[in-house]
C-alpha cells in the first residue's frame, strides 16, 4: 500500500446543504458529483460528501461501533490492487468491515477498519485517474 490519501468521505445530513456551504467557501464541486453525492478536488486528493446512513451501511460499520460519519479511501490503479491492499491490511492486523465487491459506479471496493476502529474504503473507481505520483484526479 503506498503511503498516500485519495479521498475522506463525510457522513452529512443533508448532502445538497453541505454541498451549498463548501460552494459558498468558494470550493467547485467536480463533473463526477450527482444528486446524492458532491465531489471536490482538494490537491491532490479529494472531499466526498454522502448521506450519513448510507456512507455507513457501505462501510459495513456495526450498529453501536461510534462510528463518527468519517472514512478515509485509498484509491488503487487495479481491482487486483484492491485485493492486494486488504490483503495487506488484514496481515497488519486491521478487521475487515466488507470484502471487496463490485459497486454501483462501476468500479471494485472493499473496507477495513485500523485498529481503533477507522473506516478505510479501498476502491479502483474506473471514472477517478491517479498520477504517477498517486494523486488522485477528479473528473470535471
Amino acid at each position: 500500500m503506498e503511503q498516500r490519501l485519495s479521498l475522506i468521505t463525510l457522513g452529512v445530513a443533508d448532502v445538497a446543504r453541505s454541498r451549498r456551504f463548501y460552494e459558498a467557501l468558494g470550493w467547485r464541486a467536480s463533473g463526477a458529483s450527482q444528486d446524492d453525492v458532491s465531489f471536490f478536488q482538494a490537491g491532490g486528493m479529494a472531499l466526498a460528501l454522502w448521506g450519513r446512513t448510507e456512507l455507513t451501511r457501505d462501510a459495513g460499520m456495526p450498529d453501536g461501533s461510534g462510528f463518527g460519519g468519517v472514512a478515509l479511501a485509498y484509491n488503487a490503479r487495479s481491482r487486483a490492487e484492491v485485493d492486494d491492499v486488504l490483503g495487506q491490511a488484514r496481515t497488519a492486523g486491521a478487521h475487515i468491515l466488507r470484502p471487496a465487491r463490485d459497486t454501483f459506479y462501476g468500479g471494485y471496493a472493499g473496507y477495513f477498519a485500523d485498529p481503533d476502529g477507522h473506516p478505510w474504503e479501498v476502491a479502483w473507481n474506473p471514472h477517478f485517474l491517479l498520477d504517477a505520483g498517486g494523486n488522485l484526479r477528479l473528473p470535471d
